[in-house]
């Protein structure tokens, strides 16, 4: 390394890379660092496999948070072109519902599909979306401060010590009863430990809600970064798990990963098939099970309605609770009017307002009122 008392200006792209790993809670040593400048020069790079290898050997992140690391490596050196989108590549964490093959109707060009976003449709559109930088809402912040505490939590297996309780502590009474020789004075209770309960937070990305979109993936990014055992996942014409881009820490860097992940922002609508989709793949259904589900959609199916009301029904069955969140419930005495909501009415506990993250975000912390089971 050069002997010249600042770094030259080659190395700082590699230094904001570390800080960026700290920012996003890697335990990087300054050793590591030094360790990794020195590696850059001894390899003399040829691209950007050379400059991986090099940071993961010196910096080590731990192998739970190797996905997390590839993605901040790609979005800091590789910007815009850190993921490929390519049909033939996609990985397990996408579900396409459009077959191949099906002439009923004609695909619609992604720059003339659901312009104004007042309809819904059941053709697939791909599109990228790129996610303005706008400040945290006053309902995110809420969202972040109370959600630890107000979010729904189930009885756990384990025990710990209470005043009162249905479960007796019998070793505790006993080593205190060697205190008044061997009489019982006081007997000492158990109760089972609180635990989050799982949530499941399923997002419509299709053209009928694209006003909301962006600020449905901000409250999203919020959730996920406010509490743990939170999955996510877009549907449209497809079906997408967002959990882990969500799972950055900075919500750019979040909201560009999710941008890349998901291919059908602002395209065609069906829920039914979406929702089959996540029930039939066993590791998605599993994350719906006891779980607290919610659902924001406006319901505008495009497929067939008896898919939707299968899909719900199963859901609901597997789930603790399940609410749906719709820009249409604009009235606390809303009752469905569309046909799809009508047909899933009866297999949901809630049929609220999604029309606004506030109106979401106080249904979420509301749902920790209910009984602990």
């Amino acid at each position: 390394m050069s002997n010249e008392p600042q770094l030259p200006r080659a190395a700082r792209v590699f230094i904001s890379f570390v800080a960026l790993l700290r920012a996003n809670s890697f335990a990087v040593a300054p050793e590591q660092t030094t360790a990794f400048l020195t590696a850059i020069e001894l390899l003399g790079p040829r691209d950007f496999g050379d400059i991986r290898q090099a940071a993961l050997a010196t910096l080590a992140p731990p192998p739970e948070r190797r996905a997390t690391f590839d993605r901040l490596f790609d979005l800091h050196f590789r910007g815009n072109d850190a993921i490929e989108r390519v049909d033939d590549g996609e990985d397990d964490e996408t579900v396409r519902l459009q077959e191949e093959g099906r002439g009923d109707e004609e695909p619609l060009l992604s720059d003339e599909a659901n312009e104004s976003g007042l309809t819904a449709t059941r053709t697939e559109a791909l599109v990228e979306r790129r996610f303005a930088q706008l400040s945290t809402a006053d309902a995110l912040r809420r969202l972040a401060r109370e959600a630890p505490r107000r979010l729904p939590r189930r009885r756990g297996h384990r025990r710990m010590r209470a005043r009162r309780g249905p479960f007796a502590d019998l070793r505790r009474t006993l080593r205190d009863s060697i205190r008044s020789d061997g009489e019982i004075l006081r007997l000492c209770h158990l109760k089972r430990r609180q635990r989050p309960r799982k949530f499941l937070l399923l997002i419509d990305v299709s053209g009928s809600m694209k006003s909301r979109t962006e600020d449905n993936m901000k409250l999203a990014h919020a959730l996920v970064q406010a509490a743990p055992n939170v999955e996510v996942f877009t549907f449209g014409t497809r079906l997408t798990r967002v959990t882990r881009a969500l799972r950055l820490n900075r919500r750019e860097q979040a909201l560009n990963a999710a941008a890349h992940l998901v291919g059908d922002w602002d395209g065609g609508t069906r829920i039914g098939d979406a929702l089959q989709a996540f029930l039939a793949v066993p590791r998605f259904g599993g994350y719906a099970r006891g779980a607290a589900v919610v659902v924001v959609s406006d319901g505008l199916e495009r497929g067939e309605v008896d898919a939707l009301r299968d899909a719900v029904a199963k859901l609901s069955r597997r789930a603790w609770r399940v609410s749906w969140l719709t820009p249409l419930a604009t009235s606390p005495g809303f009752r469905p009017q569309t046909e799809a909501l009508i047909a899933i009415e009866r297999f949901v506990d809630d049929i609220v307002d999604g029309g606004s993250s506030a109106s979401i975000v106080a249904h979420v912390l509301a749902l920790g009122r209910w009984r602990v089971a």
